[in-house]
């Protein structure tokens, strides 16, 4: 299964999303395959900081953006 991950790393934390905050939104750069380069807005659980590198499963989809309420 760790051979068909994407590897892409955190440039920006934005801010927390979920019911009760647990999760946090992140913005992050595809590190290799056909999607190299690519900046997209993700969602992840757990401590998370700007250069840690995630390991994407699914590096096409996006979360939606967090609103300002």
């Amino acid at each position: 299964m760790a051979d068909t991950a994407t590897p892409a790393e955190v440039i920006e934390v934005i801010g927390s999303t979920g019911m009760h905050g647990e999760a946090m939104q992140v913005k992050c750069r595809i590190l290799e395959g056909p999607n190299k380069g690519r900046i997209i807005t993700r969602n992840t659980v757990g401590p998370i900081r700007e250069g840690d590198v995630l390991m994407l499963l699914e590096s096409e989809r996006e979360a939606k953006k967090l609103t300002k309420r």
